[in-house]
């Protein structure tokens, strides 16, 4: 590479998000990582990048992250959003206080961390934000109600920011996963797949990486299905 390409990945401990994060490292990013739990900080380390144990509802937090990587390597080129879970209840029996969480971990974390990152997106004239939504951001279930009201926002959200930075070749993009190997495995769910399995961490970390590449340079406003058929039809 001309210069070296540097990637933060918040909630990026475990699961899809730590995949994110392998795997732009492997493909030549620097990387910066944000989680709750300290493991970001550790996987961090362990790519040779660096990290920030803290919360991505939290703007001192990602402030820290992007000021951190700004004093490393003076540049961001890619942000991955990823994020926990959020309540799950009966749709009725939700509180205001769960809303506002699930608001908090499903679009707030974006919202918040491409507040800090767009504009040096703008000065490098470059640019790449992928966020880790839902399948179900457009066909919700009962299963993961605030994920699905949030995340369907999350894609109304993601249109506008690409409508507004296209002409800074700034780009921002949705991984849409479906059954994926972080979760408990069901026989239930897994038949319900046209392919007859379950996706896997690696397999996001792959549409990641390539949404972030050069190769998806003409590619922004976009909700990618990782599901293997599951929202065939929709």
């Amino acid at each position: 590479m001309a210069a070296e390409k540097v990637a933060l990945i918040t909630a990026g401990g475990s699961g899809m998000g730590a995949a994110a994060a392998r795997r732009l490292a492997a493909d030549g990013f620097r990387v910066a990582i944000l989680s709750s739990s300290g493991k970001g900080e550790a996987l961090a380390k362990e790519l040779g990048g660096v990290g920030v144990t803290g919360s991505n509802q939290s703007n001192d937090d990602l402030k820290q992250l992007v000021d951190l990587a700004m004093q490393n390597w003076g540049r961001i080129d890619v942000l991955v959003n990823s994020a926990g879970h959020g309540p799950r209840a009966p749709i009725i029996e939700i509180t205001d206080e769960d809303w506002h969480k699930g608001l908090d971990v499903y679009l707030m974390n974006v919202i918040r961390s491409t507040r800090l990152v767009t504009p040096i997106m703008q000065a490098q004239k470059s640019g790449a934000i992928v966020n880790i939504s839902t399948a179900w951001a457009f066909e919700p279930t009962a299963m993961f109600p605030t994920s699905a009201v949030f995340r369907a926002g999350l894609a109304a959200y993601t249109k506008l920011f690409a409508d507004t930075y296209a002409a800074d070749n700034v780009r921002m993009n949705n991984v849409l996963p479906g059954w994926i190997d972080s979760l408990p495995a069901t026989e239930e769910r897994r038949a319900g797949v046209p392919m007859q399995r379950y996706g896997t961490s690696a397999e996001i970390a792959a549409t990641v990486a390539f949404l972030a590449s050069e190769g998806a340079g003409y590619i922004t406003g976009q909700n990618i299905r990782v599901d293997g058929g599951l929202m065939r039809s929709i």
